[in-house]
């Protein structure tokens, strides 16, 4: 189960946009991420890799936690609201939520749910 202190310290580096550097820290080797049903991606280098090219077509980025967070054993259940700018003009914004089951101190498995309609740049 993971403390206050650390799920606050995860929450933090994505408000910070520091998305690569959070899964690094906070995820398992083995950790995964899933969109809606999507098949899982796998693999916290995997993970980080992905998220470093999402963020190499980034002009600006707003990554915000809606509270409250719910802590319940190794679940933690957190909104988000993300705001892209991308890089070719266009513009996201995204509001999400996310379940995931940690390991100790550690996100072992991640699974997001949106409306992929959001992922439509204006």
């Amino acid at each position: 189960m993971p403390k206050l202190e650390t799920v606050e310290q995860f929450i933090s580096m994505v408000e910070a946009n520091e998305h690569d550097k959070a899964i690094e820290r906070f995820y398992t080797e083995d950790a995964s991420m899933q969109e809606n049903q999507a098949e899982p991606r796998v693999g916290r280098d995997f993970l980080v890799a992905n998220e470093k090219n999402v963020l190499l077509r980034v002009k600006s980025l707003v990554s915000k936690c809606i509270r409250p967070v719910f802590i319940n054993g190794d679940f933690v259940v957190i909104q988000w609201y993300f705001k892209f700018e991308w890089k070719d003009g266009t513009s996201t914004e995204i509001e999400e939520m996310t379940l995931q089951n940690w390991e100790g101190e550690l996100i072992k498995k991640e699974q997001f749910f949106y409306d992929p309609k959001q992922f439509i740049p204006v």
